[in-house]
C-alpha cells in the first residue's frame, strides 16, 4: 500500500530497538520525575504539570548531544553573550 501511493515507511524493520528510543526516553523520564506517585484531581491539573515538566525542566535542564553536551539555557546564553 505504501509503495502504491507513493510513500516512504518511516520505521525500520520489526524489531529495531532505536526506533522509538528517543520517545520512550522521553516518556520514562516524564513519568518518573513528574508524573510517578502523583494524584491529579483534574485532567487540567495533570496537563499543567505536564506542560511544566517539559517547557521548565527537561527542555531547558537536560544536556543535549546536538549542542556540545550542554543545556539549552546555557547554549542561548553562550550565544547572547
Amino acid at each position: 500500500m505504501l509503495i502504491r501511493n507513493g510513500l516512504h515507511c518511516s520505521m525500520s524493520a520489526k524489531g529495531n530497538c532505536y526506533d522509538n528510543a528517543c520517545a520512550e526516553s522521553f516518556f520514562h523520564s516524564l513519568k518518573i520525575e513528574a508524573v510517578h506517585g502523583e494524584r491529579f484531581r483534574t485532567r487540567e491539573q495533570m496537563r499543567r504539570q505536564v506542560f511544566e515538566y517539559i517547557e521548565l525542566d527537561y527542555n531547558w535542564q537536560r544536556r543535549h548531544s546536538a549542542i556540545g553536551m550542554i543545556s539549552p539555557e546555557a547554549f542561548e546564553a553562550r550565544m547572547i553573550a
